[in-house]
């Protein structure tokens, strides 16, 4: 049976990441839109995102992780990388990396390469206390994307085990993705941003120094 939990305690918290755990989806707010967390070690867990999105598995998932400790288990990444991560993140960035081995082929739909956040939320930031989630839209595949809860019920229903309910999120839009796996990092989408970061960013060689 679903629950809705409106600013959640400690115990919540704690109760939201056993029901993680166990395989059971969460949606949750992010600094951009309400994403769908699961369990990134748990491949039944990752599959029921796909079937409550009646999403391809030819679309990835992308990670979040609770720091850039947690980021380098499941990416692989160079000094240069870490530099431009560490001014963007905690941020409403998605960053594209190579992935480390361990890392299911189901998140990255057998592509070598992965999309990692830290969004800039206290909620996001507990969850992922102890291992990383998935971080994907809270709706159905090519449907509209709700910025509240009420409305993510009427797609998803008792899918989801647990609703976090943060409010209406005003800006409701997605993620910047940077590709830094190249020689220099390239947009994949626009969405919030800081341009003149970005701007900067993009004139950055990722594999030798200027």
């Amino acid at each position: 049976m679903m629950k809705i939990i409106k600013n959640p305690t400690s115990d919540d918290i704690k109760s939201i990441i056993n029901e993680l755990s166990n395989d059971n989806l969460v949606v949750y707010p992010t600094d951009t839109i309400y994403g769908i967390a699961s369990n990134i070690h748990s491949s039944n867990a990752i599959n029921k995102v796909f079937d409550v999105k009646n999403r391809s598995h030819e679309k990835p998932l992308s990670v979040c992780v609770h720091d850039f400790k947690q980021l380098e288990l499941v990416a692989d990444i160079n000094h240069i990388q870490r530099k431009i991560a560490k001014s963007l993140l905690p941020g409403f960035y998605t960053l594209l990396f190579r992935k480390k081995e361990n890392v299911s082929q189901l998140l990255t739909s057998n592509s070598d390469i992965i999309g990692v956040r830290i969004p800039d939320n206290r909620i996001s930031y507990l969850l992922t206390k102890n291992f990383p989630i998935t971080t994907t839209s809270a709706n159905i595949s090519n449907s509209m994307t709700p910025n509240n809860i009420p409305d993510i019920i009427k797609q998803l229903g008792d899918d989801i085990s647990i609703y976090i309910d943060n409010g209406v999120i005003k800006d409701n839009t997605y993620s910047t993705i940077i590709d830094l796996t190249g020689d220099k990092p390239v947009i994949v989408r626009k969405g919030m941003c800081d341009e003149d970061k970005i701007n900067k960013i993009l004139k950055m060689n990722l594999y030798y120094d200027d």
